[in-house]
C-alpha cells in the first residue's frame, strides 16, 4: 500500500528524534525498531520508510518482538488503542458466539505459543479472523514466529502509511 504523501514524509523527517521515536512506537511498540527508523532519518519516500521498516523488523531480536507483541490487545477484546480499535473495528459487530469462540481460541492460541495472536485484522471479519487463528494454532512455533513477522510487518506498514498522512493533515 505505498503512498507519495510528501508533505508528510518532510513533517516526519523534520520531527526531532525523541518525538518521531514516540510516534514511531505508537505504530510499533519495540523501543529498538523506533530508535532505528527516527535515526534512519531522513527518508526520500514512503516506499523507503515501508522498506526500512521492513528491514529492521526483519533483524530485530525475539526479546523486541516480544515487545511489540505486548502492545497489541488480543482480537476480540476492547482497547483503549485508536489504532487497534480502527484495525479491529469489523470484529466489534461479531455475535457473541463468535466472540467467545475467539477468547477460548485466543486462551488455546496463547497456551500454546506464550504470546498474543497477532495478525493484521484490518478490513477482516471476526469469523475470518477465527478462521486464522484455528488454523494458525496446528502451526509450530518456529512457523508461528515467522508468521507473526509477517503479520506485524503488514501492521507496521499500515500504521506508518496512516502516521505519515496525519502528518499532512490528511488523516485517512
Amino acid at each position: 500500500m505505498p503512498t507519495t504523501n510528501s508533505s508528510g514524509l518532510d513533517a516526519f523527517n523534520a520531527l526531532a528524534d525523541q518525538s518521531a521515536a514516540s510516534a514511531l512506537l505508537e505504530c510499533c511498540h519495540s523501543d529498538s525498531w523506533a530508535g532505528a527508523l527516527a535515526a534512519a532519518r531522513p527518508f526520500e519516500s514512503v516506499d523507503a520508510l515501508l522498506e526500512c521498516a521492513d528491514s529492521v523488523l526483519r533483524d530485530l531480536p525475539e526479546s523486541e518482538i516480544d515487545k511489540a507483541l505486548a502492545g497489541h490487545p488480543r482480537i476480540g477484546e476492547r482497547t483503549d488503542s485508536a489504532s487497534s480499535s480502527r484495525e479491529q473495528a469489523a470484529v466489534s459487530t461479531a455475535g457473541d458466539d463468535v466472540l467467545e469462540q475467539l477468547r477460548i481460541k485466543n486462551a488455546e492460541y496463547e497456551g500454546k505459543f506464550a504470546h498474543v495472536y497477532l495478525v493484521c485484522a484490518s478490513g477482516r471479519s471476526a469469523t475470518e479472523l477465527l478462521d486464522v487463528l484455528g488454523k494458525r494454532l496446528g502451526n509450530d512455533p518456529e512457523t508461528e514466529r515467522r508468521v507473526l513477522r509477517i503479520e506485524l510487518a503488514a501492521i507496521n506498514r499500515i500504521r506508518l502509511t496512516r502516521l505519515i498522512d496525519s502528518l499532512s493533515g490528511d488523516d485517512a
